[in-house]
């Protein structure tokens, strides 16, 4: 705060550096390396909630310039299946968090006609694999908050023995 009012510059930590330099490389991803990143598969960084938050930004924000989403209803089949399955991987990542489920939902939300084309087209069920998708991230989300908890309890009991 003093930092701030006599000048002094803020360090800026590598951790910042590193969401920086990953939301740089997700910006210009593909669909398949999007999914190479959720399965953990690039070397140089390491699957997080900023990547995972990244991801599901750039597939739901809609382009200043052209006024399109990511996904248009007359992308290819493939396409829109990778997009869907990438979000339902999405879900069973252990880094999920609150943020990243509101913009799966935005995500339905969004693509909501596609969905139901594709599933119409394909006679494939993607509206309620999403449901389930969204409900296993938030049962996971729960497990870890009672992990959390246990956790925290164990260090309150260890730190007054």
């Amino acid at each position: 705060m003093f930092g701030n009012i006599l000048g002094k510059k803020k360090q800026i930590s590598s951790e910042d550096t590193q969401n920086k330099e990953l939301i740089a490389k997700i910006s210009k991803m593909n669909l398949t390396e999007m999914r190479s990143y959720i399965k953990n598969n690039i070397d140089d960084f390491e699957v997080s909630e900023e990547g995972l938050i990244a991801i599901l930004k750039k597939l739901t924000t809609e382009d200043e310039k052209t006024k399109k989403y990511y996904l248009k209803s007359d992308d290819m089949d493939s396409k829109k299946k990778k997009a869907f399955d990438l979000v339902i991987l999405m879900a069973q990542s252990k880094r999920i968090n609150f943020e990243v489920v509101e913009l799966m939902q935005r995500f339905i939300e969004t693509y909501n006609e596609i969905i139901t084309q594709y599933d119409r087209d394909h006679k494939e069920i993607y509206a309620s694999r999403f449901v389930d998708a969204i409900n296993l991230a938030l049962e996971n989300i729960n497990k870890k908050a009672i992990l959390q908890n246990k956790m925290n309890l164990l260090g309150e009991n260890k730190s007054s023995i």
